[in-house]
């Protein structure tokens, strides 16, 4: 079942993260965050001129917005619905980039590994405390970028 977070501009503009807390921190509270691995999405309502050809992680407000919610929630991808693109797309809204038509999102080679690392480190912790197993959902985090994490990276952290 996926759940869709819909953003609208106003929420985007002034960082306010409740469609997401709203969300996330009743099953914080009741120790259930597991239930929703792999299944939020976001709809991202923000009206653009016709002739802008930007991407919407190309603009800077949203940007910002995924920035102060990847803050909050720094283990946030293991909620991403991945299935559906949802973690490469939120990706892209941290980690520099180039949007080309017909191959779609090249990151940045190097930022794109500080974002994988990180993820494995943050994801290593904070899925341990949730009594989960991290080791093979970290590997797919990074199977999903292309890149094939070393079983002695994996254990050497969870």
């Amino acid at each position: 079942m996926t759940i869709s977070l819909t953003l609208n501009t106003q929420q985007i503009q002034s960082l306010d993260l409740s469609p997401v807390t709203d969300k996330i921190e009743p099953l914080l509270a009741q120790g259930a965050i597991a239930t929703i691995e792999q299944q939020l999405n976001f709809v991202i309502d923000y009206p653009r001129e016709e002739s802008d050809p930007r991407e919407i992680s190309e603009i800077p407000a949203v940007r910002l917005w995924f920035i102060r919610l990847d803050t909050v929630y720094p283990w946030l991808p293991f909620c991403l619905d991945w299935k559906s693109g949802e973690l490469p797309r939120y990706a892209a809204m941290l980690v520099p980039h180039q949007f080309n038509r017909t191959e779609g999102i090249q990151y940045n080679p190097e930022a794109l590994a500080i974002f994988i690392t990180q993820k494995s480190f943050i994801l290593a912790d904070w899925l341990k405390k949730q009594q989960i197993n991290p080791k093979s959902r970290i590997k797919s985090l990074g199977q999903i970028f292309g890149y094939e994490l070393e079983d002695s990276f994996l254990d050497s952290i969870s």
